[in-house]
C-alpha cells in the first residue's frame, strides 16, 4: 500500500480511570487508503490480545451452561467446553471483533461515512495464534474548501398573472374532463391521435406498441430520449398515414448497449380525435371541487399558478446557489453512488413538484424530462448535499418540531387529499427518510436566501408553465 495514500496509520490504545464504568477500547491499527475523494480502503489489524480476551469472556460465559456428554451441565473442563464449542465460540466472537471494530473506527477516523460498509464476512477467520486482519471498503463525504455563501447575488422570476394566463391553464385544467371525439379530416396541431408505434435499430425490430393516444406537441417525450420537432412531423396526418422520425438515446437509457444511439421510431395512424371540452355548468363545477361559480374556480387557478411560480422561484434560487457552492467542486462521485441516488433524486423532485401543486399529468411530463437528464443532475444534487451538510454543520442548522408536519401538511393541502392519506402515503413509499434530509436543506436555503442579495427578473408564464 503506498505510503502517501494512507490518512491515518499506527495504533492507538487508550486508558480510563474508571474501567469499570467503561468498556476498554480495542487495541487496533487502522490504515485507510483513498482511491478517490468519496471512496477509502480500510485495512484493520485487531491485536491477539483483544482476540484472546474476547474468547475468554465468551468462554467464561459459556460455561455454567455448556452441555457436555458425560458431565453434568457446567462440569464439564474448560479446555474439554473450548474443543467442542471452537466453531461457534469464534463465529461468536468474529461478529463481536467486527461490530466493535467498526463502531470505534467510525468514531476515531476523520471521515464521514455515506454508506455500510462493503465487508466479506465469509474471508474474515479467527486465527489460531497472531492478529486478525480484515479490510473493507467504504463511500465517505469527500473533503474540500467551503465556498463563501453569504452575501451572493440571486435572481427570481416575478410576474402578474392575467387573465390570459388564467385561459390557458383553465383550458389545460378541462382537458383532463375533455371527451375525444373522433375526426375524419387531418391532424392539426393539439389534436389527438392514436398510433401503433414500433421502434428499431440498424433494421432490427425494438419494441412495438399498440394504439397508443398521443396529442400532437412541438416534443413528444420518452422515459429513455425525446423527439423534438413532433408537430411538424405529425401536423396534416390522416388515417392510415405513418411518420417515422429519429430519436437519441440518452446516456442514461435502460438498454445499455445503446445508449447514445440513434434508433429509428414509427407512427402509424389508426385513428385522428379532437378534443371536446366540458361545459362549465354547476353540476360540472360542483365535481371539479365544489366551486359556486366559474369566478371562483379562476380565483383557485390563480392562486396555483402563484403556487408554481413560488416553486420555479424557489428552483432557481436553489439552481443559483447549487451552481455557486458547486463550481469549484470538481471531485469525481463513485459510479455506484451516482446509480443508487438517481431514483432517490428523482423521487425527491417528484415530491417537490407535487408539493407546489402541479397536476399529476403535468408531473409525468416533467419526470420524463428529470428522468433524461437524471445522471448528471444527482452528481449536482450530490454535490450540493455534501456541502449543504458541511454548512449546516458549522451553522447548527437542524430540522424543527412541526417542520415535517407542515411539509405534509403543504402537499395535502396542494394535492386535494388528507394529511393521514399523504402521510400513509409518503411512509410506505419511504419517503419519511428523505423528508428528513429534505427539511434541513429547506432551511439552509431559506438561510442562504436572506443572507442573499434578492434580484426580480420578470418571466413569461410560458417559460416554465410548460408540460
Amino acid at each position: 500500500m503506498a505510503e502517501e495514500d494512507l490518512e491515518a496509520t499506527g495504533t492507538e490504545t487508550l486508558t480510563t480511570s474508571e474501567p469499570e464504568e467503561q468498556e476498554k477500547l480495542l487495541d487496533l491499527q487502522v490504515q485507510v487508503a483513498a482511491p478517490s475523494a468519496c471512496e477509502r480502503h480500510v485495512t484493520v489489524t485487531v491485536s491477539r490480545g483483544d482476540i484472546d480476551r474476547y474468547l475468554d469472556n465468551a468462554y467464561s460465559e459459556l460455561m455454567p451452561g455448556a452441555n457436555v456428554p458425560g458431565f453434568r451441565i457446567g462440569r464439564a473442563p474448560r479446555k474439554i467446553v473450548e474443543t467442542k464449542f471452537k466453531k461457534e465460540v469464534g463465529e461468536q466472537i468474529k461478529g463481536s471483533l467486527l461490530l466493535d471494530s467498526l463502531s470505534q473506527i467510525s468514531e476515531q477516523q476523520s471521515f464521514t461515512a455515506i454508506s455500510e460498509p462493503d465487508l466479506n464476512l465469509d474471508a474474515i477467520e479467527i486465527p489460531a495464534e497472531g492478529p486478525m486482519t480484515f479490510e473493507f471498503d467504504i463511500e465517505v463525504r469527500p473533503e474540500f474548501d467551503m465556498p463563501k455563501w453569504k452575501g451572493i447575488k440571486l435572481e427570481r422570476p416575478v410576474r402578474e398573472f392575467e387573465k390570459a394566463d388564467i385561459d390557458q391553464h383553465l383550458e389545460k385544467m378541462l382537458t383532463r374532463f375533455g371527451q375525444l371525439v373522433p375526426f375524419e379530416g387531418t391532424a392539426a396541431v393539439g389534436d389527438y391521435v392514436t398510433t401503433n408505434i414500433t421502434s428499431s435499430h440498424g433494421g432490427t425490430q425494438l419494441e412495438s406498441e399498440k394504439e397508443v393516444v398521443l396529442r400532437i406537441r412541438e416534443k413528444l417525450s420518452f422515459h429513455d430520449g425525446e423527439i423534438a420537432g413532433f408537430a411538424k412531423l405529425m401536423e396534416g396526418v390522416k388515417t392510415g398515414d405513418r411518420r417515422t422520425a429519429e430519436l437519441q438515446l440518452m446516456q442514461g437509457a435502460p438498454n445499455e448497449s445503446l445508449r447514445g444511439e440513434k434508433i429509428s421510431v414509427e407512427f402509424e395512424v389508426l385513428e385522428v380525435k379532437k378534443l371536446k371540452l366540458p361545459e362549465l355548468t354547476e353540476e360540472f363545477l360542483e365535481e371539479m371541487g365544489s366551486f359556486q361559480s366559474e369566478g371562483e374556480l379562476r380565483d383557485a387557478i390563480k392562486a396555483n399558478l402563484q403556487r408554481q411560480l413560488e416553486y420555479e422561484q424557489q428552483q432557481k434560487i436553489r439552481t443559483q446557489i447549487s451552481a455557486l457552492l458547486t463550481k469549484s467542486a470538481d471531485w469525481e462521485l463513485p459510479p455506484g453512488l451516482l446509480k443508487r441516488q438517481s431514483a432517490r433524486e428523482l423521487e425527491r423532485s417528484v415530491m417537490e413538484l407535487r408539493r407546489a401543486g402541479f397536476s399529476e399529468a403535468e408531473l409525468r411530463a416533467r419526470e420524463n424530462v428529470l428522468r433524461q437528464n437524471s445522471a448528471a443532475s444527482t452528481a449536482r444534487s450530490l454535490k450540493e448535499h455534501f456541502i449543504l451538510e458541511r454548512i449546516a454543520e458549522e451553522e447548527s442548522i437542524e430540522a424543527e418540531e412541526g417542520d415535517f408536519e407542515k411539509e405534509i401538511f403543504l402537499m395535502a393541502m396542494q394535492s386535494g387529499e388528507s394529511p393521514r392519506r399523504v402521510r400513509a402515503q409518503h411512509v410506505v413509499q419511504q419517503v419519511a427518510s428523505r423528508l428528513a434530509a429534505a427539511v434541513p436543506a429547506v432551511r439552509l436555503r431559506a438561510c442562504q436566501a436572506r443572507e442573499a442579495r434578492m434580484t426580480g427578473i420578470t418571466r413569461s408564464v410560458r417559460s416554465w408553465y410548460s408540460a
